[in-house]
C-alpha cells in the first residue's frame, strides 16, 4: 500500500532548515580554539598524522642557513625511488604499473622472475567469480561508475571465505585480488550502463592473461577491442603516476582510518572510493575538461594570449563558467613550481596529441597552464608560484585515450587501489591506535522539556504547522 503524505515538500523544507541552523558554528571559533580545520595548520600545511615508508611528496626544500622553506620542482617517491626516475627506467619496457605495484606493497624493485611471478598471481585473481556479471555488475546499474566499484567490492565480502580475517597474509590475499579485479569490475559496469541506461549494444569481452592491465583496459572498453602502443603506453603512466600520493591524501588517510578500526578490507576500500567519488578529489579533472570545453566555446581565437587571459580573468572574477572563481588544474597544496605527475603526463600528452591529431588542443591547454598561473598569483597576490596539478592534463589524456568521461574516477581508483592496499597493510602491520582526532564542543547545555511544553523553532523561513 502506497502511503499518501500532504504538504511532504513543506515539511521536509523545514527540516532542512532547521538542519541548517542546528549545524552552524561561529567561524570566529575555530580561530579562537586554534582548530586545524581539514587537519591543515593557519599556512595550508598538513598537520602531522602519521608515518610511512610507501610515499613521500615533496615541494619544497628548507635553506640550511636560514631554516626556510624554498620552492622547488615537485618530487614524488615510492618507497624511495623518484617516480620520474621509475618511469624513464621502464622506457625500455613497455608496461610498469604492476612492477610499480610490487614496488609499493613489498617495498623492493622485483627481479624479472619475481615480476613474472607476480604478473601469474594477478592473472589468476583477475577471474571474477561465477555469475558475478550477471548477478551483481548487471543488476541495479548506476549511472555512476564510482557506485557501481563500491557495490561490487563490498558484495565480493560474500564470496570470500574468511572476509573479515585481517591477518597479514589473508589481507594481502584479498589486496591482490582487489587489485586484478578492479579493471574488470569498472569496465563492466559501463558496458552495462550503457546497455541498460542508453540503449546500447552489449559487448563483454574477457581480460587476457598475457596483457598488462593497461593493455587489458583498453581492449575490454573499446568496442573493436584494439589500441595503438603509444596509447597502451600512456594509459600505463598514467596508473604509475596515480598509484599513490603520500599517506595524507583524503583517501588514503581514509584508508588509515578506517583500517585502524579493524574493519575488513572490502568495508575499507569502499570506503576509500567513497573520498575518491568527491569532486574535491578523484572527480577534479572532469572539472578540467567541463572548464576547458566552456574556454573553447567561449574564446574565439585560441591563440590570441590577450583573449584568454581576458577570459581566464573572468572566470577568476566569478563572470564565466561555473561561477565559483576556480580555475580548476591549478594550484596544489603542497607542490610549489610543479607537480611532477603533471610535468611527465604533460609529455605524454603532447606525444599522444600529435598521433590523435590534437595538436591545437595541447597547445591551448599549454596556454592556459601558463596564462592562469600568471593571472591566479596577481588577482590572489600570492607571493609563491601557482602550478598545475595532474588533473590539469589527465582528463584530456583520458579523451583521446577514448575513455568515456564515466570512467575517468574508476580508472583513477583502478591505480590507487595499490597504494591503498600499501597503506591498509602498514596500519595494520604498525598495530597503530584507532585513529580518533578531537572536536571540541561548543554548543550550550540544556535541561529537558517535557513535549507538551515545547514550543516550535523559529527559522530564517515560516511554514505551516499543519
Amino acid at each position: 500500500m502506497t502511503m499518501q503524505y500532504d504538504n511532504l515538500e513543506d515539511k521536509l523544507s523545514q527540516l532542512v532548515e532547521y538542519t541548517k541552523d542546528s549545524g552552524k558554528i561561529d567561524l570566529s571559533l575555530y580561530t579562537e580554539y586554534d582548530v586545524k580545520r581539514g587537519l591543515r595548520d593557519s599556512t595550508g600545511k598538513g598537520v602531522l598524522t602519521g608515518l610511512t615508508e610507501i610515499s613521500d611528496v615533496i615541494g619544497f626544500d628548507i635553506d640550511e642557513r636560514t631554516g626556510e622553506k624554498v620552492p622547488t620542482d615537485g618530487r614524488l617517491y615510492f618507497q624511495g625511488y623518484n617516480v620520474a626516475d621509475l618511469i624513464k627506467g621502464m622506457e625500455g619496457r613497455r608496461f610498469g604499473f604492476e612492477e610499480i605495484t610490487y614496488l609499493l606493497l613489498f617495498g623492493s624493485l622485483p627481479t624479472e622472475p619475481q615480476l613474472n611471478d607476480f604478473n601469474e598471481i594477478l592473472s589468476i585473481y583477475r577471474e571474477l567469480p561465477d555469475t558475478f556479471v550477471r548477478d551483481v555488475v548487471m543488476k541495479a546499474t548506476s549511472k555512476n561508475m564510482m557506485n557501481t566499484l563500491q557495490r561490487c567490492v563490498l558484495t565480493l565480502y560474500s564470496y570470500d571465505e574468511k572476509p573479515d580475517d585481517i591477518s597479514i597474509p589473508n589481507v594481502l590475499r584479498q589486496a591482490l585480488s582487489l587489485i586484478a579485479k578492479m579493471p574488470l569490475i569498472a569496465v563492466y559496469g559501463y558496458h552495462a550502463y550503457r546497455h541498460y541506461h542508453e540503449n546500447q549494444n552489449l559487448i563483454i569481452r574477457n581480460p587476457k592473461p598475457e596483457l598488462s592491465m593497461a593493455e587489458n583496459i583498453l581492449q575490454m572498453l573499446h568496442p573493436d577491442g584494439d589500441y595503438t602502443a603509444l596509447e597502451a603506453k600512456v594509459l600505463d603512466v598514467a596508473l604509475i603516476l596515480h598509484a599513490d600520493h603520500g599517506g595524507g591524501n583524503n583517501s588514503t588517510f581514509t584508508t588509515h582510518v578506517v583500517s585502524s578500526s579493524g574493519t575488513d578490507t572490502y568495508s575499507a576500500v569502499a570506503a576509500s572510493l567513497s573520498s575518491l567519488k568527491g569532486p574535491r578529489h578523484g572527480g577534479a579533472n572532469l572539472k578540467v575538461m567541463e572548464m576547458f570545453e566552456n574556454i573553447e566555446e567561449n574564446v574565439t581565437n585560441w591563440e590570441d594570449e590577450n583573449e584568454l587571459r581576458t577570459y581566464l580573468t573572468k572566470i577568476l572574477d566569478r563572470e564565466a563558467f561555473d561561477g565559483t572563481g576556480l580555475i580548476y588544474g591549478m594550484g596544489h597544496a603542497v607542490y610549489t613550481l610543479s607537480d611532477p605527475r603533471c610535468v611527465i603526463l604533460k609529455e605524454y600528452a603532447k606525444k599522444l596529441s600529435a598521433e590523435k591529431h590534437r595538436e591545437k588542443e595541447f597547445a591551448l591547454y599549454e596556454s592556459v597552464e601558463r596564462i592562469a598561473g600568471e593571472c591566479i598569483a596577481k588577482k590572489r597576490r600570492l607571493l609563491k608560484p601557482v602550478c598545475a596539478n595532474v588533473d590539469f592534463y589527465s582528463g584530456f589524456v583520458y579523451a583521446m585515450l577514448g575513455l568515456p568521461k564515466e570512467l575517468y574516477t574508476p580508472i583513477f581508483a583502478i591505480s590507487r587501489i595499490s597504494g591503498w592496499s600499501a597503506h591498509r597493510i602498514e596500519e595494520l602491520v604498525n598495530e597503530g591506535k584507532i585513529i580518533r582526532p578531537a572536536y571540541k564542543y561548543v554548543g550550550h547545555h540544556r535541561p529537558y522539556v517535557a513535549i507538551e511544553r515545547r514550543t516550535p523553532r523559529k527559522t530564517s523561513h515560516s511554514f505551516s504547522n499543519n
